[in-house]
């Protein structure tokens, strides 16, 4: 059984020197991507390489290229808010490219504001000791549109395989925190999200592991280090 202890040690695996490696983490809306990627995070910079300081892992969300209401508006997208079409999926392309091209200086990312539900430019910085860029996000392994030019890119892709009776719980829950009704929110998770999740959970042989829904529900509750740790 795969145990959180592993995947630390596999993604600090990847990285060998002279280059920068780029993780990806896909799965379904709610299958704790966000949350794995936080904690191997938390894991790897308590515990960086000799020389090296907590900024030698930098964290990439895929959700900073949705697109702006106001442009899903325009395409008459604002109802399929987190389908493949309404993020831009190019410039999403571009930024990997350039992070794997270990350019001079920092690279800007933006960020996706939950309370705003609205992409955030320039928001995250990729310093130049960043040797090793977890990203995560829904498409990473789709191989329609601008989203295959993504894998070439990406050293490894992990699919979080956590169990749909959790996942659709966890997923209502958070809509609801950010501001729908309890209705609203089954009724989005339907609409929108179930279908999009049928979509992704076509491309889980597409990636390198699977991390088992073991880890995601409870492998992961003490992972995070203290606040404070280095």
């Amino acid at each position: 059984m795969i145990t959180f202890a592993d995947l630390v040690t596999r993604a600090r695996g990847l990285v060998t020197p002279g280059r920068r490696a780029v993780l990806g983490i896909v799965g379904s809306p709610g299958s704790g991507k966000s949350t794995l990627a936080e904690a191997l995070l938390a894991a790897l910079r308590a515990d960086p390489p000799p020389g090296a300081g907590a900024d030698w892992v930098a964290h990439v969300p895929m959700d900073g290229y949705h697109l702006a209401d106001v442009e899903l508006e325009r395409l008459g997208l604002r109802h399929a808010k987190g389908a493949p079409d309404t993020f831009d999926a190019g410039g999403y392309v571009a930024l990997l490219a350039r992070l794997r091209a270990q350019e001079d200086g920092v690279v800007y990312a933006p960020a996706f504001e939950r309370t705003l539900e609205q992409p955030l430019a320039g928001a995250i910085p990729v310093l130049p000791a960043a040797r090793l860029v977890v990203t995560e996000g829904n498409y990473l392994l789709l191989d329609t549109g601008r989203w295959p030019a993504l894998r070439p890119l990406l050293d490894e892709v992990w699919f979080c395989a956590l169990r749909d009776d959790v996942r659709l719980e966890r997923l209502h829950a958070r809509h609801v925190r950010f501001g729908k009704a309890p209705d609203e929110a089954v009724a989005w998770v339907a609409a929108v999200d179930e279908p999009n999740a049928a979509l992704i959970e076509t491309t889980r042989d597409r990636a390198d592991l699977l991390v088992p829904s073991a880890v995601l529900e409870t492998g992961l509750s003490a992972a995070v280090p203290p606040a404070g740790a280095t």
